[in-house]
């Protein structure tokens, strides 16, 4: 990977101590970002920022306890950024409820308390975060957002019916915010996975659903969090400097349109 693709670039990954968001932290320090991984994770995330300082002469890295559905913890992120790297340029919105959740169900036995809880980090997590990095973005004249949203959005999975509903909010953020932040060449764009093969979807799919969902696609085989890779650098590099309030559907062509 080139390493100067992002050098001086400042980035924050949420949700980033591990699991897809510690694939994403990997690959913007490998093509040479400054990564701040956010997390309430704080052993992992440790970890993680210690093995991306190894990585490369001059690398740089910090772990940053954050929870995303505090106000004071996002605002916190976003100040321990600029005291660690003295810019923002880049937020990828990661963290997510997705791994705790119970196995599927069907809507009406969900809770009240559960669906708040998938709502308030899915969706307003993201809203937060990008609340408290914009003010530096708009100083600076630019910035890259990149929101995980889910191919779940389009093709509205059962089971997990407030899981979709927050990664289909995640969608109507970034067109909101595209269109509010875009006068100061911020570009807010959306990542929607299809289903990764790991560990989260292993315990909530049976081996069944998981085989179907390969043979489903136009790519035969199981997605991998390495998949999303290119897509996320793509449009945290200058090269996606015209290209806001889209989202990618990175799975392999299961979803088409």
């Amino acid at each position: 990977m080139d390493a100067a693709r992002l050098a001086g670039r400042a980035a924050i990954v949420t949700g980033a101590a591990r699991g897809i968001g510690a694939v994403y932290a990997r690959a913007l320090a490998a093509a040479g970002a400054d990564v701040v991984i956010a997390d309430v994770l704080e052993s992992p995330g440790e970890a993680l920022a210690r093995e991306l300082l190894a990585t490369r002469a001059g690398a740089r890295a910090v772990f940053v306890r954050t929870d995303v559905t505090s106000e004071g913890d996002t605002a916190r992120m976003a100040r321990a950024t600029i005291e660690a790297f003295g810019r923002i340029d880049i937020l990828v919105n990661n963290a997510a409820i997705y791994l705790d959740l119970e196995r599927k169900r069907p809507f009406d036995e969900i809770t009240v308390e559960e669906w708040d809880r998938v709502l308030t980090v899915n969706a307003r997590g993201v809203w937060q975060c990008v609340k408290a990095v914009a003010p530096t973005m708009q100083r600076q004249g630019c910035g890259k957002i990149i929101n995980i949203s889910s191919a779940v959005a389009y093709v509205g999975t059962p089971g997990f019916v407030h899981y979709v509903a927050s990664k289909a909010a995640v969608i109507g953020l970034t067109r909101a915010l595209a269109r509010e932040l875009g006068g100061c060449n911020i570009s807010v764009n959306a990542v929607a996975p299809g289903l990764v093969s790991n560990d989260a979807s292993a315990r909530l799919n049976p081996p069944e659903y998981l085989a179907q969902a390969s043979q489903a696609r136009a790519i035969r085989r199981a997605m991998v969090p390495e998949d999303l890779v290119g897509t996320v650098l793509f449009l945290a590099s200058p090269e996606s400097d015209f290209i806001t309030g889209q989202t990618f559907v990175v799975d392999g062509g299961a979803v088409m349109g």
